[in-house]
């Protein structure tokens, strides 16, 4: 069972050093973003947006006339995101301090990001609310933690580990984009050990 006040306290307490315990995994977040196949001047949905480190390369493909919205829970990761918005000058991003299930989204998008969001992806009721405001023919992308093949113990201790310190449920690391692909076609999974990557495209 997903516990958000746990959730929300270890990531209160982790968002000042957040950017550089995710720096290992930028190749990921670059491959992810690859498959949003975004074109200039679209909107994607950034779900658990954290301190904003998915949006310089978000911006490389939509431009000033695309839009992120990004979804966060925590203040304190929501306040190094906009601090890292005023930073650069973007314009065309709006962050959301809210729950997944409960953001009031203001704009139906064209792709839609979960990167490392393990309790978000355990929440179908969250899944089902931020389905509604995508549209036809948009792409999803979901990348976190899995385990790896029974053999590759060292990625099964990295998974377990990481996962006790990053997500408040060990609930459905064997396959986490479950939800998500109730509700995709095509769904396509590349996973890499400890990792995933799954995407596809709205039924």
């Amino acid at each position: 069972m997903i516990n958000r006040a746990w959730a929300l306290e270890q990531y209160r307490c982790r968002a000042h050093v957040y950017d550089n315990e995710l720096r290992l995994f930028e190749p990921i977040r670059r491959m992810s973003i690859e498959r949003l196949q975004l074109a200039s001047g679209a909107t994607v949905l950034d779900v658990g947006c954290g301190t904003g480190l998915s949006f310089k390369l978000l911006e490389q493909y939509i431009g000033p006339t695309g839009f992120i919205i990004g979804v966060e829970q925590c203040p304190e990761m929501l306040k190094i995101a906009q601090q890292r918005v005023d930073a650069a000058g973007w314009t065309n991003i709006i962050l959301l301090n809210s729950q997944a299930e409960g953001a009031d989204i203001p704009s139906m998008a064209d792709a839609m990001l979960f990167h490392f969001t393990h309790d978000i992806l355990q929440q179908p009721d969250a899944i089902a609310h931020l389905f509604k405001f995508l549209k036809s023919k948009s792409r999803v992308v979901a990348t976190g933690l899995n385990w790896s093949d029974p053999w590759d113990w060292m990625s099964n201790t990295y998974v377990l580990m990481a996962a006790l310190y990053s997500t408040s449920s060990m609930e459905g690391l064997g396959q986490p984009w479950m939800h998500l692909a109730e509700r995709l076609t095509a769904v396509e999974v590349t996973k890499m050990g400890a990792f995933f990557i799954a995407h596809g495209t709205p039924e």
